[in-house]
């Protein structure tokens, strides 16, 4: 009789999946700002979306006695104030997807002694969404007065799955959504980075079930 010998061929791990998420601004614990921009002659017009990099100086005014004064990543137009520290993570993780824009602060009363602020724009858009696995409305924006007049829009609403390429994402660890460039996403080693720099006022939402 042969010689029989059992042979166990070790299976290949799995590539581990990456979970993504709708990142932005924390809105559930707002209150009225105590932060605005002196000169806003400095921001591109409103028909550009992007904050060039050639962008001035913001000159802002930081005034608690008005509101509250700026945490780590706050909404501002349609960017956003971020923190020195923030700057790190972001810049640390991907800094091909920024545009950084330094403030000038001033304070009303004395010297501003606070960290540093930047203007920032996620300058990155991929068009990375998987739409046969995703649940969302998909539609041609018919208002002819719309910037996006005639083109594919995707509206992400409460209920919504989002499913991306990973082939189109590729090292990225966040970007604009093409076709609804308002909505930011980020993967988990960046949603991960910021929650172990400590940073505050920044939600994550997951994208496979807003």
């Amino acid at each position: 009789m042969g010689d029989e010998r059992s042979v166990s061929i070790a299976k290949r791990p799995r590539a581990r999946k990456r979970r993504y998420y709708a990142m932005g601004p924390d809105y559930s614990v707002g209150s009225r700002p105590g932060y605005w921009l002196e000169d806003k002659s400095i921001l591109p017009p409103y028909e550009v979306f992007r904050l060039p990099a050639s962008t001035g100086r913001a000159p802002f005014v930081f005034d608690k006695s008005v509101g509250s004064l700026p945490y780590d990543l706050e909404p501002y137009y349609r960017w956003w104030l971020i923190s020195d520290r923030t700057k790190a993570v972001l810049e640390r993780l991907d800094p091909e997807a920024f545009v950084f824009v330094p403030c000038d602060v001033r304070v009303p009363h004395g010297s501003y002694r606070g960290p540093h602020y930047w203007l920032c724009d996620v300058v990155r858009v991929l068009d990375a969404l998987d739409e046969s696995q995703s649940c969302l409305t998909i539609r041609i924006e018919n208002d002819a007065r719309s910037l996006d007049f005639g083109k594919k829009v995707y509206m992400a609403m409460p209920g919504s799955k989002l499913v991306f390429t990973e082939a189109e994402i590729g090292k990225a660890h966040i970007f604009r959504m093409a076709h609804s460039e308002a909505d930011v996403i980020c993967d988990q080693d960046l949603k991960d980075a910021c929650k172990s720099a400590g940073l505050k006022r920044i939600r994550f939402r997951d994208a496979s079930k807003l």
